[in-house]
């Protein structure tokens, strides 16, 4: 199992912290467990962490005022999020629910801006994160818009293995179940079964009884393009 410390060291910022900052950072840090269904974070709190994803896999949503529910991105190991809403200091403007019993950890506040202040190369690490994020998510409005039920289970399995968002290099064995893949692509379990055997067929994942093994990323993001 997966420690907080071995969590920091092996995240794509921490390998490039001093080993003082490192050390603060990791002394400061407070891990938290979250069943499955619970929330992690929730729309309009106010935010005072920094979240990273030790263990398990969680899904970012906003939630309109009649109910309804669009999900923004899965969390999955490794991945950290929240410090565009920590920076400035505004109340959280998502949802974050532990899709599966997860293990998550808190970077306060006054830590993430005493690095921030300090780490050149943390601050270009931060830098990276949040433009791959935005184009994730102006890559989310393109696709909802243009993209078939195929495209977007293919979309939703390559955002796993963007290198900006998550430490590299990944495991190709995705240990995600088909509600879970539902969940994440907006879709129901049954049609992503529907598009899940047709990206086998297409030689671009075998589904496996634990999970799936991807055999073409590339081809996933190609697959996930418009105008394919």
């Amino acid at each position: 199992m997966t420690t907080l410390a071995q969590m920091l060291r092996g995240s794509n910022w921490g390998r490039v912290l001093t080993p003082h900052e490192l050390d603060r950072a990791t002394g400061e840090a407070i891990e938290r467990y979250t069943p499955a269904g619970a929330f992690v974070a929730r729309m309009g709190e106010p935010v005072l962490h920094w979240i990273g994803v030790i263990e398990g896999l969680l899904k970012m949503s906003v939630t309109a005022a009649d109910g309804r529910t669009s999900t923004l991105s899965g969390l999955n190991q490794g991945c950290w999020f929240g410090e565009g809403s920590l920076m400035k200091l505004e109340p959280r403007r998502y949802d974050v629910v532990a899709l599966r019993p997860s293990r998550v950890v808190l970077l306060p506040h006054a830590t993430f801006e005493w690095l921030r202040g300090r780490s050149l190369p943390f601050c270009h690490y931060l830098h990276n994160l949040m433009n791959a994020r935005l184009a994730m998510f102006i890559g989310l409005l393109e696709y909802d818009r243009l993209l078939d039920p195929d495209a977007r289970v293919a979309r939703c399995l390559a955002t796993l293995f963007d290198p900006d968002l998550y430490p590299s290099p990944r495991a190709l064995l995705v240990d995600l179940h088909q509600n879970e893949i539902a969940l994440l692509s907006g879709l129901s379990r049954q049609r992503v079964n529907v598009a899940l055997r047709k990206l086998q067929q297409a030689g671009l994942i075998r589904i496996e009884p634990r999970g799936l093994q991807v055999l073409d990323v590339d081809g996933l993001r190609g697959f996930a393009s418009p105008g394919r």
